[in-house]
Order: C-alpha cells, then structure tokens, then sequence
C-alpha cells in the first residue's frame, strides 16, 4: 500500500508569492479565492470551506468556520506557507472578517473569480465589500497551476501506478459473468486498497452496446464474452488524479470491431507521438482526429482529445479543437481519441502524459491488448 510521506514533498510555499506577482502585473491589487482546489493549491489547506484573500503585496487571510480551526493552521503550518488564519462561525461573519481584511490592507478593487462565483455570491459580495469594488478576474490560480512540480507528478505518477495494478488485478473477473457495475465497485475497492482515498470520477465502465454511449454509466448488465468493453477511471493520491481508458473484450469481438480498435489505436499513438512543449494543442487534437476522419467516422469522434489533470480531473488545457495556446513543459494530458458506433460499441484508449520539451511521458502502462 503507498505511503504518501515516501513521495516528494509538494512545493507550495512559493505559490501566493507568485500569484502575488501575476496579480500586481495585472493590476489587480487584490484577490478572493473562492474555488476550494485553488485554496488548497495556495495553502495546503484540503477543508471543505474556506475562502482566501490574496494581495498584490503577498499578504493573505485564509477564512474558514469553526470545524476546521485546528487544521487549517496546521496545514498551512506544515506546507510553510505564511498566510493569517481567520475562523468565524457564520458565513456573514467569514465575509465580515474578509472586509475588515480588506480595508486593513487599504484595498481599492477586490478581484473575484469569475469563473468559480455564483452570481447571487457575487452581489453578496458586492454589496459587503462596498464601496471597494469587485471585479471579475479570470483563471489566474488555474494558469499557475498547469506546470507541475516534481512533487505533484509524483502523486499523480503514484495515482497512475495504483490504477495501472488494480485494473490488471480485477481483469480476470470480466469472464465471470461480472455486471458492468460489479466490476466498477470492484476496481474502486481494489485502488483504495493500495492506497488510493477514493475515485478521480464515477468510473465508465460500457459493455457491448453500452459502449456506443461515451459516457455510459455502470448498469446491471452481465458483461459477456466477445464484445467491446470500455472501461475508463481513475483514482486519487493526496487530492490528485488519474485518468486512464482501455478498451478490451473477453475473445474474439469480431471483424468489425477488431478494425474498429486498430484505427483508435493508431489515432491515439499519432496524438501521444504529437505530445511536446509549444505543441499547438489543436494540432494535438488534430493529430488524432485526422486519422479517425480519414476512415469515415469524424462525426462519431464526439468529444475533444484530451485535457490537463491535476487536482482537479479535469484542468487546462483543453486539447481540442476548441482549445487554445499551446503545451508548456510540467502540463499533464490525457490522450483519449474514441468512436461509438450504435449496433457495434464503442473504442476509447487513453493515457495521462507529462508534457516535456521532446515528448510526453506516460505516467499510464496498462498494455493495450484488445482480447484477453
């Protein structure tokens, strides 16, 4: 079973000093963080609430209620950060202690996260924070937090790992007469067991006709022998992910669908071969479909090639053909071209890799053998 304390250190400290940094660049002298992924990434702190207040100059407030009085301080304590810890029992006095944070600092604008506020939390806190005024401001902590530390690769690496031997553990159960969500529970009790706290995301685990539905959910259907199975998961290790996809069958699933793999399985090795720093993400995306394209099932490639994983599942960038900029050196994406044929099934194969100036490394090793 992993022991987290083995893997290296995670180097938070430094990340309110550049955030700071990018706020004063915008000039934004102020922001709230209000979206829990990015106070944990910030501070350490892994509570369920807490709000925190960053400013240009580098000072920060953490806010959060009662139950989290002794470890907030702990957590940030233990990651080195230096940020003043203030704990209010009501969410009227959390935002009362965040004005007077505010004012204390001599603030003149409050930046809020656009992206992660409600609208009703947004006039809340205009009318707080009044006459300091709120403005929305974009995805500045999910932009810093696209590079990955040392730290932060190995856990998602560890992740990887724990996924990679549960899956091979429970593929004998497949030929057992096993339901889709038999299977599932199984693959989630096999990765807590080595050392996983829970799912990344509900697992897709999409027997023979399910498959065709790319995002099936686990059914009571028995899985049966000679038909395509998709199975995507992933589990987590200290708050970050994995994401991994194979496709198999238990025999032989027919002509067909044997050509149905071999052409994902070439889209999929020409996006992992387009994998690099400043690799247009696009061009990523690209890559895959192309292929896809070329054998007359562009329109059954109905989601994007991949995307960034870290804390969250699912992070920048976007690689698709939405998606904008490029690959940076740290980024961590997925690879997972798939196409769902109604009558067939479906074909998804995915890999997480680390972005790297030549290539991208896989941190997924399940092989890739259609027929077991």
């Amino acid at each position: 079973m992993l022991d987290v304390a083995t893997l290296p250190p995670l180097e938070i400290a430094p990340r309110i000093g550049r955030l700071a940094a990018r706020l004063a660049g915008e000039g934004v002298d102020s922001l709230l963080v209000t979206r829990l992924p990015n106070v944990r990434y910030l501070t350490g702190f892994t509570g369920s609430a807490g709000m925190l207040l960053v400013g240009s100059d580098g000072d920060a407030v953490l806010v959060t209620d009662g139950r989290y009085a002794e470890q907030s301080v702990d957590q940030i304590k233990a990651a080195g950060v230096t940020a003043r810890v203030e704990v209010r029992l009501t969410a009227a006095d959390q935002t009362a202690a965040l004005v007077a944070a505010v004012a204390d600092g001599g603030r003149r604008a409050v930046g809020l996260e656009a992206h992660g506020v409600t609208w009703a939390h947004q006039r809340e806190l205009a009318a707080a924070f009044a006459p300091v005024e709120t403005v929305p401001v974009g995805t500045f902590v999910e932009d810093l937090r696209r590079a990955k530390d040392p730290g932060e690769i190995a856990r998602i690496a560890a992740a990887c790992a724990i996924a990679d031997d549960a899956f091979a553990a429970i593929l004998p159960k497949l030929g057992s007469g096993i339901t889709e969500r038999e299977f599932a529970l199984a693959l989630e009790f096999a990765m807590r067991e080595r050392g996983a706290s829970g799912n990344s995301f509900d697992p897709i685990i999409a027997s023979g006709p399910n498959g065709s539905k790319p995002h099936a959910r686990p059914s009571t259907r028995v899985i049966e022998h000679n038909e395509l199975i998709v199975c995507d998961f992933g589990c987590i290790v200290d708050g970050y992910c994995s994401d991994m996809t194979r496709t198999v069958s238990v025999g032989d699933p027919g002509a067909e669908a044997r050509h149905l793999y071999d052409v994902v399985l070439q889209a999929q090795q020409a996006g992992r071969d387009a994998v690099r720093a400043d690799a247009d993400v696009v061009a990523v995306d690209a890559a895959c479909r192309d292929i896809i394209a070329e054998h007359g099932w562009r329109e059954r490639f109905a989601h994007g090639t991949g995307h960034g994983v870290g804390l969250e599942i699912h992070e920048a960038p976007r690689v698709a053909t939405s998606g904008r900029g490029s690959l940076v050196v740290g980024d961590i994406v997925t690879v997972e071209p798939g196409v769902y044929l109604p009558g067939v099934g479906g074909v998804r194969i995915e890999d997480t890799l680390v972005v790297t100036a030549t290539g991208g490394d896989a941190l997924t090793h399940t092989p890739k053998d259609l027929i077991l």
